[in-house]
């Protein structure tokens, strides 16, 4: 699943709140498909979203959105 930001700075906010919730996180240029404000996303498990969402709510942390691969490009997922 991915995450994708509108600013750098958020980005960076959550990658180190995610890394201390101990989520297994890659970031990764955002994709084509996913129109947002930064170029930076949260790649991690599907298996941690309960954690992710956990973690973006209770820190405020701004988002574009969670998605998940569709069978063209990305769907978003409501949180």
């Amino acid at each position: 699943m991915l995450i994708a930001f509108d600013s750098t700075q958020q980005a960076l906010r959550a990658e180190m709140l995610l890394e201390y919730a101990e989520v297994d996180i890659d970031i990764c240029p955002t994709p084509k498909e996913i129109t947002a404000g930064c170029a930076l996303s949260i790649h991690f498990p599907e298996e941690n979203l309960d954690t992710v969402k956990h973690v973006i709510e209770t820190e405020n942390v701004e988002i574009r959105g969670v998605f998940k691969p569709a069978e063209v490009g990305y769907e978003q997922v409501n949180l």
